[in-house]
Order: C-alpha cells, then structure tokens, then sequence
C-alpha cells in the first residue's frame, strides 16, 4: 500500500487559536507526501452558533469563516487541495457527526495538554474524538 492510498483525505480540526499552528505545519509536510486533499474544519462553539446553528450571525461567525478561508488559502498556495467547513455547536460532537456522515482516512487535531479538573470530568476534544471514530486521529500537542 502506497501513501496515496492511506490518507486520500484528511479532516484537519482547527479551533482558531494559535495552536492550530502546530497540526498545520505538520499536515502541510504530511498532504504533500500521501498527496492528500484537505478538509477544515472549524467549530463555531459561541451562543449565536449553538443556539441558532447554520443560521447564526455574530462577529465569532464572521471571523470563524474569515480564519478558515485564510488557512485554506495558505494550503492551497502550498499546492495543496482544500476546503473549509464551518459547523455549529459542541466541537466534539459536530467533528464525531461529520466524521460519521462524509468519512475522511486521518483526522488531525492539535491538542492543548491540559490537564484541568474540569478535562477529567468533561473529557477533552480530542479524546472524545478519539473514541467515537473509526478513522486513525492524529494529536499533535501544541508547543
């Protein structure tokens, strides 16, 4: 089995903080080599998304969908295929629901290393990913 078969796409979770930084620069090197196409996905988490969802209108929106379209330009100008998404809601939940629903071969995630009271008895993103998919999840911790 050759690279281009493993990874054919990869779902990149980016939470528009500056430890997206971290998967990003390691998916660019990874797309390359297995000749991945990209998937971006962000999860508008604030009270406009959750409450009204795809119908939502904040400045959180706005900015979300601004941040997105300028990392899918940085891959693109990269030579590498993507395109964004933006979902509503619970980050776990919407990133497990769109695994489930469209498929990908890799989930890449950047994860913060917290280790707060509050991970033990929510779970962070990334292991409630991590447990709910099929596909391989890479974490990569942010510096």
């Amino acid at each position: 089995m050759t690279t281009e078969t493993i990874y054919g796409t990869i779902l990149v979770t980016l939470d528009g903080t500056p430890s997206d930084r971290a998967i990003i620069e390691h998916i660019k090197r990874l797309a390359k080599l297995a000749n991945s196409r990209l998937v971006l996905l962000h999860v508008a988490d604030g009270w406009a998304a959750r409450t009204y969802g795809r119908d939502a209108v904040s400045r959180e929106i706005a900015e979300d969908t601004a941040y997105l379209e300028t990392v899918r330009a940085e891959f693109q100008s990269a030579g590498i295929p993507a395109e964004a998404e933006l979902a509503f809601g619970d980050p776990s939940k919407e990133i497990i629901k769109w695994v489930k629903q469209k498929g990908c071969d890799l989930v890449a995630m950047s994860t913060h290393g917290h280790r707060f009271l509050a991970d033990v008895f929510l779970g962070t993103t990334a292991s409630r990913v991590q447990h709910n998919v099929s596909a391989p999840v890479l974490l990569l911790r942010a510096k």
